[in-house]
């Protein structure tokens, strides 16, 4: 069986950090499990935690008053989940709820916060790993937009 160290360090988020670094983070890590349809958290809550996945599909989802959640990504193993606790207000954006069986390390935001603020080499590090994260799902969100309202009209 692997420690939480070595789970950590192997996850395609922290491959490549500084061994250091990647030991410092292991103290704010712990395992998690969902079952199929379990919330890892609500839009607008505190952003507590960052989730390393390790095994599963976590969907996510934006309430629409009045109607079914809408679901605009599905994150698999070897995903993150859950940025918004690196920029105040450090509130959920959306929802996040489990396809399958997931299995994830909970990374607690307070203590991420704290050793990026301690460490701004650390931090660096966690940003331009977080940094193409945020703009590749903007990107397909943005496509998305797209797939439903359709491409603008080309003007002559």
């Amino acid at each position: 069986m692997k420690s939480i160290a070595q789970l950590v360090c192997e996850h395609p988020f922290f491959q490549g950090l500084d061994s250091e670094f990647c030991d410092l983070m292991c103290g704010c890590a712990r395992n998690v499990r969902f079952d199929p349809g379990e919330y890892l958290f609500h839009q607008g809550e505190n952003a507590d935690y960052l989730y390393l996945i390790r095994h599963g599909q976590v969907a996510l989802e934006l309430a629409v008053p009045g109607k079914s959640p809408v679901s605009f990504q599905t994150l698999h193993d070897g995903d993150v989940v859950g940025i918004s606790w690196v920029l105040p207000p450090y509130h959920w954006a959306s929802d996040a709820r489990a396809m399958s069986l997931t299995r994830a390390i909970a990374m607690d935001a307070h203590c991420l916060r704290k050793k990026c603020d301690d460490d701004p080499a650390l931090g660096y590090a966690v940003l331009k790993r977080l940094l193409p994260i945020l703009t590749s799902r903007l990107n397909a969100t943005q496509m998305q937009i797209l797939d439903v309202y359709g491409a603008p009209e080309q003007q002559p």
